[in-house]
């Protein structure tokens, strides 16, 4: 049996040209561009071997990312290369020089055996961020603010979005998944002014949870925008709460406005116990 190193990556992308962080390859067509078809492809090309990165949250098409974590696990030979030398952090430059623009693996490290880069996550961390300005965003920022046509009101957003904290059933903000639960723990959803005077207008969502379902952060962000314009009431959330499959009442906010920001982890003598619980719910 080959020996093997795991490695942690810290990744950050503009979403903007990618069909999402997961591989795809649709039936009889070319794989479509993504996060994790882009890295691997360099990292395997660096290693001479096929490797598999794991991801602490999928991102859809057109998100971003500022502090994805992966980790990959890589022949301890292959490190010994001479431009490597068995120093993962090397591996920075390395694929700096192979990856495009819009994607970078900002630092690489040796990781514990133990260390699950999805499974031993204590909470994920999510930005969105909405301009409300007539003139819309600014040129600079098209690629990572939403729009939002109609003014809002900040604090009917932080009613809205407190009313979603907690430990939910959150069907009704999630796109289906077979066999998976729609339970989260929702720890934190703040709103904020983030208007400068060049950005007049621009507000950031500021959610943390265990973990979120797919498309969750966006209808989330979607359906307390409705109650800030005041499309909608309080009670439209409350009744959100109790369904038990997704809304159609609820939009999903523009891919482009969120950005996953960071991950948190435990201290090392926990990751194997945190890792376990996290699978066992999953499953």
């Amino acid at each position: 049996m080959t020996d093997t190193l795991r490695l942690k990556l810290g990744i950050s992308y503009d979403g903007t040209g990618f069909h999402g962080w997961a591989r795809q390859k649709p039936k009889g067509g070319e794989e479509l561009r993504t996060v994790q078809g882009e890295i691997e492809k360099a990292l395997s090309l660096v290693l001479r071997h096929p490797v598999e990165l794991t991801v602490a949250g999928r991102t859809d098409a057109g998100v971003h990312a500022a502090g994805q974590v992966a980790h990959v696990d890589v022949p301890v030979e292959s490190l010994a290369q001479r431009s490597i030398d068995g120093d993962p952090t090397r591996l920075v430059r390395r694929l700096s020089k192979l990856l495009p623009e819009d994607v970078r693996v900002r630092s690489c490290e040796e990781a514990p055996r133990d260390f699950d880069a999805r499974f031993s996550a204590l909470r994920r961390h999510y930005v969105y961020r909405v301009s409300t300005d007539p003139a819309g965003p600014l040129p600079t920022r098209r690629r990572d603010t939403a729009t939002w046509t109609r003014p809002v009101d900040v604090d009917r957003l932080n009613e809205a979005a407190a009313m979603l904290i907690g430990l939910h059933d959150f069907a009704a903000f999630c796109k289906p998944k077979p066999h998976a639960t729609t339970v989260r723990d929702l720890q934190s959803f703040v709103w904020v002014d983030a208007s400068s005077p060049l950005e007049p207008q621009v507000l950031e969502a500021h959610l943390s949870a265990d973990a979120f379902c797919w498309n969750m952060v966006r209808c989330l962000v979607g359906a307390s925008l409705m109650v800030g314009d005041g499309r909608r009431d309080l009670g439209f959330i409350a009744q959100l709460m109790k369904e038990t499959q997704r809304s159609s009442a609820v939009p999903v906010a523009q891919a482009r406005g969120l950005t996953f920001v960071g991950v948190e982890y435990p201290p090392e003598e926990e990751l194997a116990a945190r890792a376990a619980v996290t699978r066992d719910r999953r499953e």
